[in-house]
């Protein structure tokens, strides 16, 4: 059985009150958004978003690939605690454990409409 993983995005200071980044800070949020830059992590995350839990089965049925290559992906999230996971049987059950994650995805979707180029 998974143990439980706590929220990770606990409450922090807002954007405008914090001092500016630094190179360390910077390099982290590269990291990060380089995991993020992805068109099949993209729609992993917002199929969870949508579904909160989702197989590997379920998730590469929806996005149109193979188990196996949408498994190396997630593996991918959860290596930088994003998604969380656990085993049923034969399946594994991934979820966003990161509130954080939901509404980046959210901002971006808005960005990306208002820049005209995200209409369905």
């Amino acid at each position: 059985m998974a143990r439980p993983i706590a929220s990770i995005c606990v409450p922090k200071p807002k954007l405008n009150a914090r001092p500016l980044i630094g190179l360390r800070q910077a390099s982290g949020l590269e990291g990060l958004f380089k995991v993020l830059a992805n068109d099949t992590r993209l729609r992993l995350l917002h199929a969870l978003a949508r579904e909160k839990e989702l197989c590997v089965l379920d998730m590469a049925h929806r996005i149109g690939m193979k188990p196996q290559a949408v498994s190396n992906q997630l593996q991918r999230l959860v290596g930088k605690r994003i998604l969380a996971s656990r085993r049923e049987g034969l399946q594994i059950f991934y979820r966003i454990v990161d509130p954080c994650v939901t509404e980046l995805l959210d901002r971006g979707l808005c960005l990306l409409e208002d820049s005209g180029g995200g209409r369905p």
